[in-house]
């Protein structure tokens, strides 16, 4: 379709299809200004890294630099769609502020330095820790930006040379939660369905999912399935009017924090009125019992009262879901961010059991990540999992990857879970981690309770490494920066969330001395000689595809199979669903088909947790609960936020994503037509509300909390009474502040230092928040409204 606008058309014009027919192709486009397809020297073929959706796309090549995008007609992902970020994103890569050249920090100050000598440092700080206090005392912390390929590159270091607990991925901030959920109703992480499902499904809920802002192509799926004949009806549980909930059929707007409630009514009456699967759930499932009296203490009506919402709708929530014949359900930051996360993500796939919607087409769970690779992090181990999808509490396990490594099964720290990011910060801030090195993300901004994470990123106890290709709010505070080549200038693999596996060529040069992230990785584990069992230096590769080979090896015989992948096989196909052996060459399109589950005690990634305290269970209470490796329900109580609403804060805050940018911004901050749609933050506050503080569209407004205030322009409408939202992409690396000081922009100098207790996700949903109107300016709204859905398909 060309160079449509995708700022203000962000879901392209409808080509409408029904249920069970292939979704149509429609290839969008954009080229640098003045140029022709023509014109460009060569197309490289990569996928989008700017969200979570992975759309297949080439990338144009004109004179050595980026100059554009084009989608893939023949990507199973997208069909040829691409999204606002994927059609601006690109231009991040030629961005005049890249960083070019190593920094150290010399009299306070970051100056130039060599390779060398800023791996020198490296290298000298990490040896004197190992020296004094062992591997404990060293930390990563990493992205859901890079490639799998360097994700088990970095585990393989920290786990198998380094032998320290300490490596997590900002996947905590977003799919923690996913993964968490999936363990403890699969026993194993894994999406069970596919975007396909879209194709097929009759209903169609999203729980936490502003699927139209944060997977733009796959609501434009959603869209063309509604314009269609025979469309599907859609749930909404969100409690903002997104384009999702003006588009759906029903729409519920829960009080923030009490998802569990909200769950617990709708499973109420899916039992209450025999719309249960009982053949499924007796063949394929454990727990059915303890599940059932849970949520017999939720009729419609008390949950109703806890969430804040209509009863009425409660029930004919419940009928639709009870109803229909093929059920997907979605489940994204809603849930992930907000109190009792797991707990909630688990009574989705409840859901799905007790429906039993599982391994067929058009019904399914899809527990959404938020970043590109998120997925790879967690398989790979390089968040709070084991590689390959291991369980760390499992010996036999243990001692499989350190086959596989050529190390001591001793080197593998196993004596508790991996440390996650949240407990991380708490040791540097007592002063026992004492090197953390941080690569492609920015928490300086990301984090809760940021002068918090200022003032320990700050301190002169902790040394910090930054390896990123700007400089931000994080290396400001660094003692060495690295800069890192980026997407389009590096070859590797990325999987998205729905399994699918894409290749992403090398287009262009990095700038001046950047250098991949492998490279990097790999730089350091030869500067500090790490050694296999036989002598041989370890990783035991030494480039992408190397790597990739070692990593399919690490996945053979795991859920996450990559075994009958190759470099050479994603050359010719346009994206393949895990697991891909010899026995699924092609890929695998829904997990669970034969009712069978990655739950076998010997087999399974996790024994579970308790959903309430998060307590952990043992082997032995596993196998007894599960012996024969079923899918499990788990249920829980309702129990109230440990931030509510008061007197003096009488609001909920909420923050989250909009559609033009990514994370910090720190790429998309940087194409023009991107910046220019969103500029600045802004503050949703509903009619009623902004009434009561005398505010209209446009009026400069505080927020605050008792960890501190931001200033934003109002946007009145689009969210419940009693609930504010801000954006969370805006920090202070475009405007004119001081590094390290206290600001009045980012939404995360509001919230607060929480997590779940299951997957050790940040809360980021639940702060209690006071409202006062600053000063009546007459101003644009802060954002352009996409065009929400064309009206023919809004039901």
């Amino acid at each position: 379709m060309g160079k449509r606008d995708g700022v203000t058309e962000p879901w392209g014009t409808r080509t409408p299809y029904g249920p069970g027919e292939p979704w149509p192709v429609r290839v969008d486009s954009r080229l640098a200004d003045g140029l022709r397809p023509d014109d460009v020297d060569r197309w490289v073929r990569s996928a989008a890294v700017l969200h979570s959706n992975g759309d297949g796309l080439d990338i144009a090549v004109k004179d050595g630099r980026i100059a554009g995008v084009r989608g893939r007609a023949d990507d199973r992902v997208n069909h040829g769609r691409l999204d606002p970020k994927d059609l601006f994103g690109w231009q991040a890569n030629s961005s005049p502020d890249r960083l070019t050249t190593p920094l150290v920090r010399k009299n306070g100050e970051l100056v130039e330095a060599s390779w060398d000598e800023a791996m020198d440092l490296v290298v000298s700080r990490s040896k004197e820790l190992l020296d004094a206090h062992g591997p404990g005392a060293l930390g990563f912390y990493t992205s859901g930006q890079l490639f799998a390929e360097e994700y088990y590159t970095l585990a393989a270091i920290a786990r198998g040379g380094l032998g320290t607990n300490h490596l997590d991925g900002n996947t905590r901030l977003c799919t923690a939660t996913a993964a968490a959920a999936l363990k403890e109703s699969f026993g194993c992480d894994g999406q069970p369905a596919s975007y396909a499902d879209v194709d097929h499904a009759d209903v169609i809920a999203l729980f936490g999912h502003n699927m139209a802002e944060t997977q733009a192509v796959l609501w434009s799926r959603v869209l063309d399935r509604l314009a269609g004949p025979n469309p599907p009806a859609v749930l909404c549980v969100d409690p903002r009017d997104t384009p999702v909930a003006r588009a759906a059929t029903l729409h519920l707007a829960p009080l923030p924090g009490t998802n569990v409630a909200l769950m617990n009514g709708l499973l109420h009456e899916i039992i209450e009125h025999g719309w249960v699967d009982r053949e499924y759930v007796d063949r394929c499932a454990v727990g059915y019992d303890d599940l059932a009296a849970m949520v017999a203490d939720y009729p419609p009506e008390r949950a109703a009262r806890i969430c804040g919402v209509d009863a009425g709708q409660l029930r004919e929530a419940a009928r639709l879901l009870g109803s229909a014949e093929r059920l997907l359900c979605t489940v994204l930051q809603g849930f992930y961010q907000s109190h009792q996360a797991s707990a909630a993500a688990v009574q989705v796939n409840n859901l799905v059991l007790l429906r039993g919607m599982l391994g067929r087409p058009g019904a399914g769970v899809l527990q959404m990540n938020g970043q590109p690779t998120a997925e790879n992090t967690r398989e790979c181990g390089a968040d709070g999992d084991l590689t390959g999808f291991r369980n760390w509490a499992n010996d036999a396990h243990v001692a499989e990857l350190a086959s596989l490594w050529n190390v001591d099964t001793a080197k593998i720290p196993h004596y508790g879970p991996p440390t996650h990011l949240m407990q991380m910060l708490r040791y540097a801030e007592t002063g026992t981690l004492r090197f953390l090195w941080v690569s492609a993300t920015n928490p300086a901004v990301s984090l809760p309770e940021l002068h918090r994470i200022r003032s320990i990123l700050d301190s002169s106890r902790l040394f910090l490494v930054v390896q990123d290709a700007f400089r931000t709010e994080t290396t400001e505070f660094a003692d060495v920066v690295l800069p890192a080549a980026i997407w389009g200038e590096k070859t590797g693999t990325f999987t998205n969330a729905d399994r699918t596996v894409h290749l992403s060529e090398k287009a262009v040069d990095p700038p001046g001395q950047a250098r991949p992230d492998l490279d990097i990785f790999l730089d350091y584990a030869r500067r500090m000689d790490f050694r296999g069992n036989d002598g041989e230096p370890f990783p035991q590769w030494h480039d992408a595809e190397s790597a990739f080979e070692a990593w399919k090896r690490a996945s053979e015989g795991r859920p996450c199979d990559y075994s009958g992948l190759s470099y050479a096989k994603l050359r010719e196909v346009s994206g393949i669903p895990w697991p891909c052996t010899s026995d699924s060459p092609h890929g695998t399109e829904r997990l669970y088909a034969d009712g069978k589950f990655f739950a076998r005690p010997d087999y399974c990634e996790s024994y579970g947790r308790d959903l309430v305290t998060g307590a952990p269970l043992e082997p032995a209470e596993y196998r007894a609960m599960n012996p024969d490796g079923k899918a499990m329900f788990k249920a829980a109580e309702y129990v109230p936020p440990h931030e509510a609403p008061s007197e003096d804060h009488p609001f909920f805050l909420i923050n989250g994503r909009t559609i033009h940018h990514f994370h910090t911004r720190t790429k998309t901050g940087r194409a023009p037509e991107l910046r220019a749609a969103a500029p600045e933050v802004w503050l949703e506050v509903s009619e009623r509300d902004a009434a009561a503080a005398g505010l209209a569209e446009g009026d400069l407004a505080e927020v605050s909390t008792p960890r501190g205030a931001v200033r934003a322009r109002v946007r009145v409408g689009g969210i419940r009474d009693g609930v504010l939202f801000l954006p969370f992409h805006y920090g202070y690396w475009d405007v004119e502040h001081p590094a390290g000081k206290d600001g009045d922009r980012a939404a995360n100098e509001l919230t607060f230092t929480d997590w779940d207790p299951v997957s050790k996700q940040p809360l980021f949903k639940t702060a209690a928040a006071a409202l006062r109107k600053v000063a009546a300016v007459a101003a644009p709204r802060p954002e352009p409204v996409p065009a929400a859905v064309d009206e023919e398909v809004v039901r």
